[in-house]
């Protein structure tokens, strides 16, 4: 099961939490467990979140595969241009 890292605003909604875990086979059943777990994290997730697998962001492709012993990432988006 991958550890998964959070950082900024994510924290605070995981409880304070730097990690966590979930059982997860995509990046969309991640963030519904996620939101399941720590309901706090749906709003963020709703906004927008990046996942960082292993170095290699991904911003909307969320039937990517969770690799079991990758280094993932998630990072509130940051609006901008």
């Amino acid at each position: 099961m991958p550890v998964i890292h959070l950082w900024g605003a994510l924290r605070p909604a995981a409880g304070g939490a730097a990690t966590v875990d979930v059982e997860a086979q995509t990046i969309r059943e991640l963030f519904r467990k996620l939101e399941e777990q720590y309901p706090g994290m749906a709003e963020h997730i709703k906004r927008g979140v990046a996942v960082s697998i292993d170095g290699k962001i991904f911003r909307d492709t969320w039937g990517q595969p969770l690799p079991g012993n990758a280094e993932i990432y998630l990072l509130p988006r940051i609006p901008g241009g």
